[in-house]
């Protein structure tokens, strides 16, 4: 399948922003020359990026913020109806507005994020919101498994959230080479089967000794957009 083109009737930023969210999706962080995605989001300007962000850093910033304040909105959309001691149903309000960008085909973001997470890059700049969220998520989800002990309650939360972000967007790639895939409503019941499951299953007696001797209270994790 080939790359998209710039859509029409967006602004400059708009333009570059998707542009290199797909770039950066399909070829890495560093494999894309600033230039290239002003070229290829139609910028007659050689230095359309620097112009409207200042920076490679200031574009991924951008990239970030275009997908994740909708994320966070229908998230807390999603959590209002969710009942209370629900555990699927709270992994579901999460983590559904992710899946649902593995079924646009135009949109890049979740092999953007994986390269985010691959390489390390700080995600510091993320909304306040979202920060609260993602809190808030973590003690939702921690009060419904109290009976694993931490720190392997929040390493579960977090694995949860990379799993579903990595199966995502191996689904997103499928789809755009032709592959057959499951039905969405197939995919959805199945990866949440998979995420809580991983969640309540009581670690066994080796992962239980190991924590006792590990000496660490609690892990320093990444915040997942």
């Amino acid at each position: 399948m080939t790359e998209s083109a710039p859509s029409v009737g967006l602004s400059a930023k708009q333009q570059l922003v998707l542009t290199a969210e797909r770039l950066y999706a399909v070829h890495g962080l560093g494999g894309v020359p600033l230039r290239r995605i002003g070229d290829e989001a139609g910028m007659g300007n050689k230095s359309a990026v620097q112009y409207h962000f200042g920076s490679k850093q200031g574009l991924i910033d951008a990239i970030l913020l275009n997908r994740v304040e909708d994320l966070t909105r229908r998230r807390r959309l999603l959590e209002a109806r969710v009942p209370e001691g629900d555990l699927r149903r709270v992994v579901e309000a999460h983590q559904l507005p992710l899946m649902e960008l593995a079924e646009d085909d135009n949109c890049y973001y979740l092999s953007f994020l994986e390269q985010l997470v691959r390489e390390m890059h700080p995600l510091d700049k993320l909304p306040a919101t979202h920060r609260d969220s993602e809190r808030a998520y973590y003690a939702r989800v921690g009060a419904l498994i109290e009976h694993i002990p931490q720190p392997l309650r929040d390493i579960r939360i977090h694995q949860a959230s990379a799993i579903c972000l990595h199966i995502c967007a191996d689904r997103h790639r499928m789809r755009r080479m032709g592959s057959v895939v499951a039905s969405f409503a197939v995919h959805v019941g199945q990866l949440l089967d998979t995420l809580v499951a991983q969640l309540v299953t009581p670690p066994s007696a080796e992962t239980s000794a190991a924590l006792e001797t590990s000496g660490i209270a609690r892990p320093t994790l990444r915040t997942l957009p």
